[in-house]
């Protein structure tokens, strides 16, 4: 028999789930979570990104399928064995924060989940280090900036010992050197600290540079999936489902097709078209 450790941490098989006015939101959710992958669902506003993490994270129990949390049925499971592996960080952090100072509101988790105040001190401690504000723990909530404040909403989870981390819109509402750093912070919590994390998000530039496998969600289906490189294709097919390539695959696809320059395939990064543009100019001469 398979050992768990080699199982998805998620497993997930919507068939569908309609809102209360029988609307369907999701039909057709088909997809794995393997441990330590770094995994975006990519779609614009409306698509059910945010109904689909909350059927992961087992706030959303009322729909025709399965979503398997480490082999067992999340519907089957106690809020405290949920809880303790994966948690959900909403696009709002002022919809999550309650406390008067930071290390209060990460330790709420901890202190909720039975542990001693040695093992909570030491639990906020690792956390506020892990998302760089540990220089804050006594700071009020009320004074932190916007990207401080989701910085301290994925401490409180990674505190209740969370191993997935499940994000909607981590970057949404901070400029643009604020969304790097939030997503330096989410690749290191990934790749050093071996944290699974799924993103939803509609920021179509930011996810190759990050992201190991990408989830396109269209009207509640999953449009197509695959490793970013993969699913990104051609201009019309992203706007099939109301997205756009990312703007370096863009300039290299109208190169191609309009002006005749032999690429033989879509760079979606600086460096990637950087490489490429220098290859063809070599070829070119």
């Amino acid at each position: 028999m398979k050992e768990i450790v080699d199982a998805p941490r998620l497993s997930v098989n919507v068939e569908t789930f309609r809102y209360p006015d029988g609307t369907v939101a999701l039909s057709d959710i088909r997809f794995d979570v393997e441990r330590g992958q770094f995994i975006g669902i990519l779609g614009s506003n409306g698509s059910g990104k945010t109904t689909l993490l909350k059927v992961m994270d087992g706030i959303i129990k009322d729909y025709d399928g399965q979503v398997l949390l480490d082999g067992d049925d999340i519907r089957k499971l106690s809020p405290r064995d949920i809880y303790s592996k994966v948690g959900l960080v909403f696009q709002n952090p002022d919809d999550q924060l309650f406390a008067h100072t930071v290390a209060e509101d990460v330790a709420f988790g901890p202190r909720n989940m039975g542990f001693g105040d040695k093992e909570i001190a030491e639990r906020v401690r690792t956390a506020l280090a892990s998302v760089d504000m540990a220089d804050c723990a006594g700071k009020s909530i009320h004074h932190l900036s916007f990207g401080q404040k989701k910085r301290v909403c994925i401490a409180g989870l990674l505190a209740m010992g969370h191993e997935i981390l499940l994000l909607d819109e981590p970057t949404a509402g901070l400029d643009p050197m604020g969304e790097y750093r939030m997503m330096e912070l989410l690749t290191r919590l990934n790749r050093e600290n071996g944290v699974t994390i799924v993103m939803a998000t509609h920021s179509v530039d930011l996810v190759p540079l990050f992201l190991h496998h990408l989830h396109i969600l269209s009207k509640g289906i999953l449009a197509r999936g695959g490793p970013p490189e993969d699913v990104f294709t051609a201009p019309a097919d992203m706007a099939d489902v109301k997205l756009r390539l990312p703007h370096i695959a863009e300039l290299i696809y109208r190169l191609k097709h309009e002006d005749n320059i032999p690429f033989e395939r879509l760079p979606l990064t600086i460096g990637e078209a950087r490489r490429d543009i220098l290859e063809r100019m070599k070829t070119m001469k």
